[in-house]
């Protein structure tokens, strides 16, 4: 059995797409995965299963939500090993503990590609901004009180690929990879 990490996008922000967690962990037990947790209300989900392809996975947990909460909510599965293969590979100036910087992991979902959100959101304001692709995800860090001069913070959230990203802060992806 094999522990994966689903993280669905644009839950529970702002009173929109309200799913309660309890309901969720229900909703991936009756998809017969095991050791389910959530972490957050952000829709942050560990569990396990046999199945070994993660679009079949994605599309098995958007369909359940559809039936289950009447939401088409974009998701990303990716097993644990690979999320800690990728954080393995962060940039030095992610993640290290710098106060004035808030760190983030763009997770692309299939079939969004690095090419197209860079395309599409541009290149960082490298004065207050820095991104690195590794595999599936996207480093992000931006300085926390300047924030709304950056080049990519609107647009993730109001660009076309906006739907095909999800991100989470570095301390939330460091909890999923130790539950």
């Amino acid at each position: 059995m094999e522990r994966y990490v689903a993280l669905l996008r644009g839950i529970n922000i702002n009173g929109k797409n309200k799913i309660q967690m309890g309901e969720l962990a229900e909703g991936f037990h009756s998809l017969n995965f095991q050791e389910v947790k959530t972490y957050l209300n952000t829709g942050n989900v560990i569990f396990s299963c046999f199945e070994n392809d993660t679009a079949t996975l994605r599309h098995q947990i958007e369909s359940m939500i559809k039936s289950n909460f009447r939401l088409d909510i974009p998701v990303f599965v990716i097993p644990i090993v690979e999320l800690e293969e990728i954080l393995h590979c962060a940039p030095r100036w992610w993640g290290n503990k710098d106060k004035e910087m808030y760190d983030n992991l763009i997770f692309m979902i299939p079939p969004a590609t690095f090419s197209e959100v860079y395309d599409t959101l541009g290149q960082p304001n490298i004065v207050l901004e820095s991104i690195e692709n590794v595999k599936n995800a996207i480093f992000w860090s931006f300085n926390r009180e300047r924030y709304q001069k950056t080049n990519w913070w609107s647009k993730t959230i109001s660009s076309t690929v906006a739907k095909s990203l999800t991100i989470r802060s570095a301390n939330t992806v460091r909890k999923l990879i130790k539950m």
